[in-house]
């Protein structure tokens, strides 16, 4: 198995490298989180017209057609500079599915501005009611002459607070949990009838919800589409995030190799205990074996098992992310959990990684080819 990268997938790699290196310190992080949008629009743009925004879309929509190893090798660089702009929600998982179902006009007039990082959409799909692996859309639409109405409530626009417009879920016929009768729709921020409150989730990261009260669009802005579209745009997302955790977890790792090299008690670096030696191989046992993992759903690309693959690397990683994350914490004591050391950053993170868009049992599920649904309605109505 050939795993050398190639010209661009080097190329972008040093590109994030050095975008991380120039950009990002502790200090620096927390400022960008304390901005409305809880990142940087500055380095958005900056991700945009280094090609980094735009790099995994076809060459004929403007990108490289950056697959699988490259998008895990960008995104565990970025993961590991800790790196709060949300590229794997807007821009693998939104941009592309709006890239997918877009055409004419819209497309021409939103993909462009979007790959340059001038623009941002968002996913507004997950509801109240949902539960994990499970469809649930309350939120209706309705054919009105040349719009479309759309009413309800998304309360779970991640990375949502500040975009540009919103690719909306919305229900034409049928009941909340039915698989069929519903698509999408593009929502632009400043539409009547649109209200937004932000809020934040456990890292800093800043969500949108959404209450549409009779939102008129365009019929052209009625996207469609519907469940396998949204899985097909969420594959290299979730690849992404994986990839983005394992970065995370190496530099967790490595920062605290360095304070127990350095703190010292009894005359000696922390390092030289062994009890403290058997736990920090534990845990490098557990973080190769994510990057292994990672690596199997990379050379799985193409295949009929690889979002299935995914799926098993997402599982694994989840929790062997937050027990690395604890472990690391409890090495630094108190300072562990603030947020003078990227410890603390860097566990918040991975805290929300590992349960959106859902938990680990859901992927394991998946990963297993059961469908996670039924169990999540058990557990809610107390029978499991």
């Amino acid at each position: 198995m050939n795993f050398d990268l190639t010209e661009d997938q080097e190329m972008l790699k040093a590109v994030a490298e050095r975008f991380v290196s120039d950009r990002y310190d502790i200090e620096r992080r927390r400022e960008y989180l304390k901005e409305p949008g809880g990142f940087s629009e500055e380095n958005w743009k900056l991700l945009g017209e280094l090609g980094v925004i735009a790099a995994p879309f076809d060459e004929q929509d403007g990108g490289l057609g950056l697959g699988g190893t490259g998008i895990a090798v960008i995104y565990e660089a970025l993961g590991k500079g800790l790196v709060v702009e949300p590229l794997a929600e807007n821009a693998l998982l939104a941009a592309r599915l709006l890239n997918e179902l877009a055409s004419g006009e819209i497309a021409e007039e939103w993909m462009p501005p979007i790959l340059a990082g001038e623009r941002r959409v968002a996913l507004a799909h997950g509801e109240q009611g949902v539960r994990n692996g499970s469809t649930w859309i309350e939120t209706r639409a309705r054919r009105e002459g040349d719009d479309y109405v759309l009413s309800g409530r998304k309360p779970y626009a991640i990375a949502g607070a500040s975009a540009d417009a919103y690719i909306v879920s919305a229900r034409l016929d049928g009941e909340p949990g039915d698989e069929q009768g519903w698509g999408f729709a593009l929502v632009e921020a400043g539409a009547s009838g649109l209200d937004v409150t932000p809020w934040r989730l456990a890292d800093g990261s800043v969500c949108g919800a959404l209450l549409l009260d009779d939102v008129k669009v365009s019929v052209g802005s009625w996207l469609g589409g519907g469940t396998a579209e949204l899985t097909k745009a969420a594959q290299l997302a979730t690849l992404a995030r994986c990839a983005e955790a394992v970065g995370i977890m190496d530099r967790l790792f490595a920062d605290t190799i360095e304070y127990l090299n350095t703190r010292e008690q009894f005359g000696s670096p922390l390092g030289k205990f062994q009890a403290i030696q058997h736990r920090m191989a534990a845990q490098f046992a557990r973080l190769e074996q994510s990057r292994a993992l990672l690596e199997l759903a990379i050379v799985r690309e193409g295949d009929e098992s690889f979002a299935r693959t995914v799926e098993g690397a997402r599982a694994f990683i989840s929790e062997a992310s937050m027990e690395l994350g604890h472990e690391m914490i409890q090495f630094h004591g108190g300072m562990g959990v603030t947020d003078e050391l990227s410890i603390g950053h860097g566990h918040k993170r991975l805290l929300v990684l590992s349960r959106y868009p859902d938990d680990a049992a859901t992927s394991l599920d998946r990963y297993a080819g059961i469908d996670p649904a039924p169990r999540h309605a058990a557990k809610a109505n107390g029978t499991r």
